[in-house]
């Protein structure tokens, strides 16, 4: 089924089958692979959260590019390539020696995340299934929300029973066995522009007014607002995860519990996911979409206030698994629902250099505001106050809303 109206499910199902692949062997393997790789190429915690900076920098300032790309119908081959990219990367970090190295490998892991993580697969799906591009993604979202779920153990397990540099060969063939085929397989029969082959509807601009167009929509009120949103929230989501298992040890939490907890954020987001898809019907949207945001700023007081009583570990777990989950809808779906959706891949792309520096930014500034005696004291209340303005720039961002609201 792929019809205006609703989408295809297998599609979806066998993309979020890549998505749980991809964010758990780069995005949260990251976190298991700070203590070895500090211990055996002796580099410090700074050093270690660059590299995830640095990732994050290149996969930002791909972003408007890959986005362009499969505005114009290109998804197949960016998400193929991408995923020949991740492999080449892990790879590549299998054999690092020196600090150089093991950030010229990440830097070519970011890359790669430019165009298999959400951001590409959310435009494909909204540009296929435009009657229905919310639900889908939500649908997409429940298999890639068990990435930390799956991958944290996985990937601990792999660590220590082959060593860091095995476990990143095994994950690297992952990608060649499945990812890589799936992608070249199922992304087939891309759609390409309208514009390219059908005369400009009524109330649309015509093909040679549409960068015009995209340069309006770009210096629009609701854009810019968003694109506080996305900048602010994605900061804090980019920050947590490298950090998240010392953190937690930081909480007071039994050592079990420091991998299980993590673990089980995967769950607590595919529960809030799940919660939208069944019952958002029965409430507003838009009070929704304002009120989610919230969660993330609560769990950070609650570890705040909680200082390293392991109570405020669970609170926070909690609230963030939940907030985190439901997010990822929220910043997926937005400029489509208070922008414009014909542009979607390049608007969220446009405002992928801004979101890198900040993503760039926050792991490091995380790890250099640590300190043995206030621990992450600092750069929490930092993250706080980050999530306050975000939340209040996407309510602003409903008022100045360019599309009807329903």
């Amino acid at each position: 089924m792929s019809s205006a109206t609703g989408h295809d499910r297998r599609l979806v199902l066998w993309l979020s089958v890549g998505q749980l692949i991809t964010w758990g062997s780069v995005f949260y393997t990251f976190a298991l692979l700070l203590e070895p790789v500090e211990r055996e190429l002796g580099m410090s915690r700074a050093q270690t959260s660059l590299a995830f900076s640095l990732a994050l920098l290149a996969e930002g300032v791909l972003a408007y590019p890959v986005g362009r790309w499969i505005d114009r119908g290109h998804e197949r081959a960016v998400m193929t390539i991408g995923s020949l990219a991740i492999a080449a990367g892990l790879l590549l970090l299998s054999q690092v020696r020196t600090a150089a190295g093991f950030h010229a490998a990440w830097l070519l892991l970011g890359a790669a995340l430019a165009a298999t993580l959400y951001s590409p697969v959310f435009a494909v799906v909204t540009r296929r299934f435009p009657g229905d591009f919310r639900r889908a993604i939500i649908t997409l979202t429940f298999l890639g929300g068990l990435a930390s779920t799956v991958f944290i153990p996985l990937s601990a397990w792999l660590i220590d029973a082959l060593g860091w540099r095995q476990a990143v060969i095994a994950l690297a063939g992952l990608h060649l066995a499945v990812c890589v085929p799936l992608h070249a397989v199922c992304l087939r029969g891309a759609h390409r522009p309208a514009a390219s082959a059908t005369p400009a509807t009524a109330g649309s601009p015509a093909p040679a007014d549409a960068a015009a167009h995209r340069r309006a929509l770009l210096r629009s009120p609701p854009f810019l607002l968003i694109g506080i949103f996305v900048i602010g929230m994605m900061g804090i989501t980019s920050a947590i995860p490298p950090h998240l298992i010392s953190l937690l040890r930081e909480s007071g939490l039994p050592a079990a519990w420091v991998i299980a907890i993590p673990a089980a954020i995967g769950v607590i987001q595919v529960a809030g996911r799940a919660l939208l898809f069944f019952f958002e019907h029965r409430f507003d949207l838009h009070l929704a979409n304002r009120a989610i945001p919230w969660l993330i700023p609560l769990a950070l007081g609650a570890l705040l206030a909680g200082a390293a009583h392991p109570l405020a570990g669970l609170v926070f777990v909690l609230l963030y698994g939940l907030g985190n989950g439901m997010l990822t809808i929220v910043k997926g779906t937005a400029i489509a629902q208070y922008v414009n959706r014909e542009h979607v891949a390049a608007l969220n792309g446009a405002l992928g250099l801004p979101t890198a520096l900040a993503r760039a930014a926050a792991p490091l500034a995380l790890g250099v505001l640590w300190s043995p005696e206030g621990g992450y004291r600092w750069g929490i209340a930092l993250l706080l106050a980050t999530g306050v303005v975000a939340a209040v720039a996407l309510g602003w961002a409903q008022r100045r809303s360019l599309l009807p609201l329903r």
